[in-house]
């Protein structure tokens, strides 16, 4: 049953801008959309950004990411993200788990998706290699509807005192998703590009209610270029120093973003540096050494919220763990860390 228009619905502790996804499913529930969570650290979760990234390590990887945006605002979003992913010789090709839980409004809206990822793995030639990966995901988002307050709760002299008239809707709807990538590269350079759920998955509340999931394209490149002699310990023809220059793309519905970045690796530290549209800068810093890789970045909000988000933070954990010497047909991905 749709909500009346007039309605007035608040979210207590919760920030407008994080539940406009709520508020406009309650306002009109038969034609609502959303976007997906934003991870300003690409490649430190690869898995999230392309599935033809699976495998392209090739030995056992395990990632976990954590993102707060605009922590000054109450109650916006926060997200969480773990993947593992190997490449597997009789597949030919790399397999992948993801699992990503984005929580907005201190838990009034919750979603989680848990995927299943394939890419397949083909030597064009010998300096260039192509992965197509595929992935399926069980997604299901949920909104709490005891932390929301409704105009007809308000009692002018003791406010939030009465029982709301609304009718609660279904408060949990799950779907089946599927997405998609490829991805090119060589030593020094990769290029690739994404479509994420090709359904467009129906999320609304309602019944009969029409609330799609809209298609995501990303496109991202980028190239790394060694400077100096290579680094003693970190295998034969490693570069003791780099810089990648990189290019990422990603449009959802009427949302576009640009980030144009560059990485500097210097031994096992790594910074970085992106601009994203005219919104934000990026700050990275990060460490990798044998097995371990820790990063940290800091969105710089320079729009008109800049003076009350208090920016992003985003913190990336990653386990490259060694496995049997590689085969000759298959070529690891050179790509920046984070």
């Amino acid at each position: 049953m749709p909500v009346k228009s007039k309605t007035i619905v608040t979210f207590g502790k919760l920030g407008v801008v994080g539940l406009l996804i709520v508020l406009s499913e309650l306002i009109n529930p038969t034609l609502a959309s959303a976007q997906d969570p934003e991870f300003t650290q690409f490649y430190a979760n690869p898995l999230y950004l392309n599935p033809a990234m699976a495998g392209t390590h090739r030995c056992p990887r395990f990632v976990s990411n954590y993102r707060n945006q605009w922590p000054a605002i109450s109650g916006t979003f926060v997200t969480y993200s773990a993947s593992y992913d190997q490449h597997v010789d009789v597949l030919s090709g790399g397999l992948g788990v993801l699992v990503t839980q984005d929580r907005a409004g201190e838990g009034t809206l919750n979603t989680l998706n848990a995927s299943l990822i394939y890419s397949y793995h083909l030597a064009i030639t010998k300096s260039f290699s192509l992965k197509v990966g595929f992935q399926g995901t069980y997604h299901q988002k949920s909104v709490d509807w005891n932390k929301l307050n409704f105009g007809d709760m308000i009692d002018a002299k003791f406010g939030f005192i009465n029982k709301t008239q609304e009718v609660q809707p279904s408060t949990t709807v799950s779907m089946v998703d599927f997405s998609a990538g490829i991805l090119g590269y060589s030593k020094s350079f990769f290029i690739g590009g994404a479509v994420h759920h090709i359904l467009e998955p129906n999320e609304s509340f309602y019944i009969g209610g029409r609330s799609p999931l809209p298609m995501k394209f990303t496109g991202h490149a980028g190239a790394v270029i060694p400077l100096g002699a290579p680094q003693r310990g970190r295998g034969k023809g490693a570069p003791q120093s780099s810089i990648s220059p990189n290019v990422l793309f990603r449009m959802q519905k009427d949302f576009q973003q640009l980030n144009l970045g560059v990485y500097v690796t210097k031994g096992p530290i790594v910074g970085g540096l992106w601009y994203r549209n005219s919104d934000s800068f990026i700050l990275l810093v990060g460490v990798q050494q044998g097995f371990f890789k820790f990063g940290y970045s800091y969105d710089v909000t320079v729009s008109k919220l800049s003076n009350a988000t208090a920016g992003s933070h985003e913190i990336s954990l990653a386990l490259l763990f060694d496995c049997k010497p590689r085969t000759k047909k298959f070529r690891p991905l050179s790509c920046p860390s984070f």
